[in-house]
């Protein structure tokens, strides 16, 4: 069943250790104020999907259009607004807030953003090609691409032809990751290896496509709602057991 993906920013690298010595590196992505803004459905829009916004955003640069949209909602205007198909099982209320512990340790993912923008790139940093011989009649070309092009058939070069160009400042997905650990308090995702981006960016996680999903998954997602509920019936619970202490 296909569920919602979250919207996150990315907060940096650092390392964990874990219980049998290993250290890991990770990407610490977190989730702030994550909301479902909007529905789609198959009645209105031939489709099934929620609209999640993050972050915080000041009304004053917010156009009329999406400030109407977030009062709708009923949710304080976002700063990043994104879709994730789902299923129609999995549809999520407006003004939910999804949490963390969305995914589970030990949980694939698959996480996009937009990469690192590194400008004009020659061939061989962009494609990785090998460059020309060192010596032995290359005299000034030593790293260009070399010939591109045929002679008079047909005589142009084909589009996507590898070449240097503008490389970086794209979207990119990295596929496969897998969670570490999350922080449902401090709304941190834990994630191992790199993902796409800059510190501060934008990206967004989803289930990973290529990998089944575990028997951990939460559906339709990890709620703020349910968490609280769940936190308020073990606080009767832990209550009456001081007090079954207190009187022995």
């Amino acid at each position: 069943m296909l569920r919602s993906g979250v919207i996150a920013r990315k907060v940096g690298m650092t390392r964990l250790f874990m219980e049998d010595g290993r250290q890991v590196p990770v990407t610490v992505l977190q989730l702030e104020n994550l909301q479902v803004v909007a529905q789609r459905t198959n009645d209105k829009d031939g489709y099934t999907a929620v609209q999640l916004g993050a972050g915080a955003a000041k009304a004053k640069r917010t156009s009329n259009a999406m400030r109407g949209h977030f009062a709708a909602a009923k949710v304080e205007p976002k700063r990043k607004v994104a879709e994730f198909r789902v299923s129609p099982e999995n549809l999520i209320e407006v003004g939910e807030e999804i949490v963390a512990n969305h995914y589970y340790d030990g949980q694939f993912v698959d996480v996009s953003g937009t990469s690192i923008g590194k400008g004009f790139a020659g061939a061989m940093k962009r494609h990785n090609f090998g460059g020309l011989r060192a010596t032995h009649g290359v005299s000034i070309s030593h790293r260009s691409h070399g010939s591109v092009g045929q002679c008079q058939d047909p005589g142009r070069i084909f589009k996507g032809k590898k070449m240097a160009g503008h490389m970086g400042a794209a979207r990119v997905t990295t596929q496969n990751l897998q969670v570490v650990k999350t922080d449902t308090d401090r709304g941190l995702i834990m994630v191992k290896g790199a993902v796409p981006g800059a510190k501060g960016g934008w990206v967004t996680i989803k289930d990973a496509v290529k990998k089944p999903a575990g028997e951990g998954v939460v559906y339709p997602a990890a709620l703020r709602s349910a968490l609280t509920e769940a936190t308020a019936a073990e606080a009767p619970a832990d209550a009456a057991e001081g007090g079954e202490n207190n009187e022995g």
